[in-house]
This record gives C-alpha cells, structure tokens and sequence, in this order.
C-alpha cells in the first residue's frame, strides 16, 4: 500500500455526484467539494462525468437499522458477559441504549432479512463499478458540526435524526457493500473549516485509492492547512 501512494494511476474511469441517497442536493459546501475535486481529477487526466448508482433508501434504511441495532445489542451482552454487570440505561447514552433495546428485540429471520437485503444491494452498487473505476462524492452531506448540534443523551435519541441522516448521508453504503472509500480533505468553506471528499472503488481494489489519493496529494497538498480553531 506504501507504494501504490506513489504510483501513478492509470486513466480512471470517474462518476461523481453531489446528492444524497435519496436523490436530494447536499450542502452547497459539500456540493462545491465534489464539483471542484471533479474537475481536478479531469485535469489530472482521468475521464469523469456525473452518474451515480440507483440505491433505494427506503430498502437500505431499515435493514441498516437492523443489523446497527442487532450488533450494538451483542456488543453490550459480551460486556455483560466479561463483567457481570447487568445493563441499564444510566450507564450508556441514551441513544446507545434506545438502540440496545431496539436490537435485543430483533428476531434471527429479522436479522437474516437484513443481511439479505445487505447483499443485494451490495450487488447492484458492484455492478455500478463495472462502468467505472471510482465514485467521487463529498464525505459528508454538511460541514462540520458544532459539538451538541446533535443531542445523543435525549430521551427520544435515535440513529435516524434528521441532521444525522443529512450529515452522514454516503458512509453507510459502504458498510453495507464492504467497498473501500477514502476520505481526502481537499476542500475548505468560507469558516476555514476542511470539507472532506470520498472515493469509493470496486471491491477489494485499495490499491487505486491509494494511487489517487497520492496524485491528488500532490497536485492539491493539504498537510500543512489547519482550521482556525485548531489554535
């Protein structure tokens, strides 16, 4: 992998997007970050064009809640077991335990269901790769939120609030498909705030991002810029 950051890719084969899932627009910050590392990989001499793969949310949403909540649910019954400790609410935040008690009640069918579900969709996002090489999208679908935006210790917490979905709006799909992404900070917003931009590739195929990663690197260097507030 060391290598392959200096290894120059070959001409890829680039679809972009600046929408969400559920086909809506993401923050014009985020958006601009997509459209501006899009046009820098044209210039790198990559072909790229604007498509994305047909995912249907309503499909992916609660199985995601599912198999989330499910594995949650098991990560805090093996801390039962190597402590004995019983769970309870006071000793997790409340979104954690809304969730906890969420997949304690979700059957084996359920849980199968989910992972079928998991499965074709992985399909059909692979087969989106046959066409290209990678899919450039923002990493995020908002800019970098202030701490509490989002209150996890509310009773009523759940893994779907609005500004969640709208803020993580692409990472899921690749913990469903199991395809390697790279998040690369190549852009900045007016509060000097860094923007993030994802590749995603077929899977198994690390080795590209980490060649595009490395000559974009290069053209557009990001290690010495620190956010204001970093100080």
């Amino acid at each position: 992998y060391l290598e392959e950051v200096t290894t120059r890719p070959k001409r890829l084969r680039i679809a972009f997007s600046t929408r969400s899932l559920l086909g809506e627009p993401v923050h014009s910050d985020c958006a601009e970050a997509a459209v501006q590392a899009a046009k820098l990989c044209s210039e790198l001499g990559h072909h790229v064009e604007e498509s994305a793969p047909r995912l249907d949310y309503a499909e992916i949403a609660p199985a995601f809640l599912t198999v989330y909540a499910a594995g949650l649910a098991s990560d805090i019954e093996m801390v039962k077991l190597l402590t004995g400790r019983e769970p309870s609410r006071d000793l997790v935040e409340s979104m954690t335990w809304n969730l906890y008690e969420l997949g304690a009640k979700v059957s084996a069918s359920q849980y199968l269901l989910a992972i079928g579900t998991f499965q074709r969709v992985a399909r059909r996002f692979a087969a989106f790769f046959e066409g290209y090489d990678v899919w450039l999208t923002p990493t995020l679908g908002l800019p970098p939120l202030k701490v509490g935006t989002v209150d996890f210790m509310s009773p009523g917490a759940t893994l779907f609030d609005e500004t969640i979905v709208k803020f993580a709006f692409i990472n899921p799909i690749y913990n469903v498909t199991g395809q390697p992404a790279v998040s690369l900070p190549l852009h900045w917003n007016r509060d000097g705030l860094p923007i993030g931009v994802s590749f995603g590739a077929r899977f198994g195929d690390e080795a590209t991002l980490f060649q595009i990663a490395g000559e974009i690197e290069q053209a557009r260097p990001w290690a010495d810029r620190k956010p204001p507030i970093w100080d």
